[in-house]
């Protein structure tokens, strides 16, 4: 059994649709982390970085203690060898996977990230930072649509590079974006959406997103932390 720690976000979308995608068993384990639940002890014990999604693997490949991982691309890989799925073993195979999830958690996440930030979040408008991240966003958009022109997926095969970029494609219009200005990169989008474990990873958790999560206090816990001692 495999405890997820998890917020329905891109980033925790990422494990939810990889645990459904390869039919690994697991128990969620909501982190509010609009209200600090990402701080606790127990949960910066397996996630020093406090943030989600974490996993804890209760029946770890080889046997022996529970495994902790941190870290959404290094989730992903950790349950691709340990299912021996999404992920190739020849080496020209598998660093075309892994320099696709590189990629989206240099690039896409964090740019994706702010620009959604700046244009709904910032407490007053910032238009060169509206600019920056959504023309960057844009660009990165870009870069999938040219891969995907002749291709299925981001590394040939549907692979854990789909299932690291994909949530990030989710909040699109919240980046400023559309999708009919990259029709290699709907196409691919409209494809895993329909795919039911996708469906049902993107569906995990939904009624937390109910839960009035964005408050002040919240933006103070989510946007204004420091280093803690």
């Amino acid at each position: 059994m495999i405890d997820l720690y998890y917020w329905p976000t891109p980033n925790g979308w990422k494990i939810s649709i990889m645990l459904e995608e390869t039919g690994l068993p697991y128990k969620l384990v909501p982190v509010n982390i609009g209200r600090g639940e990402q701080f606790k002890p127990e949960f910066l014990a397996i996630s020093p970085n406090n943030r989600m999604p974490a996993i804890v693997d209760h029946e770890p490949l080889g046997g022996g203690e529970p495994v902790s991982v941190f870290e959404s691309g290094a989730i992903l890989v950790y349950l691709a060898e340990k299912t021996e799925k999404l992920l190739p073993k020849d080496v020209r195979g598998r660093f075309e996977v892994l320099q696709w999830v590189m990629w989206q958690m240099g690039g896409l996440g964090p740019m994706a990230g702010q620009a959604h930030h700046f244009r709904h979040y910032a407490p007053e408008k910032i238009q060169y930072g509206v600019d920056r991240y959504t023309n960057e966003v844009n660009r990165l958009y870009g870069v999938m649509n040219k891969r995907l022109a002749d291709r299925d997926y981001l590394a040939g095969d549907l692979s854990i590079a789909d299932f690291a970029a994909f949530p990030w494609v989710v909040p699109f219009e919240n980046q400023g974006q559309k999708l009919e200005d990259f029709p290699h990169l709907k196409r691919w989008f409209e494809a895993l959406k329909a795919r039911p474990s996708v469906e049902r990873g993107l569906a995990v958790g939904a009624e937390l997103r109910q839960q009035p999560n964005m408050d002040e206090e919240a933006k103070k816990i989510l946007f204004g932390q420091k280093a803690r001692s």
